[in-house]
């Protein structure tokens, strides 16, 4: 089992920038690849970021490439999310995401972090 926990959302007003936390605990050393969904009212859950847990190959969706940042501490158990440049449109849950090989579905999420962006 991966337990994870998300931190670091909040308000902030368009063009802004916030770090999102999302630290592992439990079976870590199992996981493969790691991701940050999000989910706007009234949608779906979408892709976001993801990287790899052995080495650093993060995909990006269209709708934040070039303004997000997807990084990772081994030591710490922990992936980021530096968002910067923010609009209202990224106003969403976001959600952490883990799964432990390449055949496998994102099995493991953490609860969600609320971003509100305000403009």
């Amino acid at each position: 089992q991966v337990q994870l926990v998300e931190s670091g959302g909040g308000l902030v007003q368009a063009g802004g920038s916030l770090r999102l936390s999302c630290a592992a605990s439990g079976r870590t050393f199992s996981i493969y690849r790691m991701c940050w969904f999000r989910q706007a009212p009234g949608k779906e859950r979408e892709f976001a970021a993801s990287i790899s847990w052995s080495d650093p190959s993060p995909y990006y969706a269209d709708s934040v490439k070039g303004r997000f940042t997807i990084s990772r501490d081994n030591a710490k158990n922990t992936v980021y999310l530096q968002m910067n440049s923010l609009k209202p449109e990224d106003t969403a849950v976001y959600y952490c995401g883990a799964r432990l090989g390449p055949r496998n579905d994102y099995n493991y999420w953490g609860q969600g972090t609320q971003v509100t962006v305000s403009s």
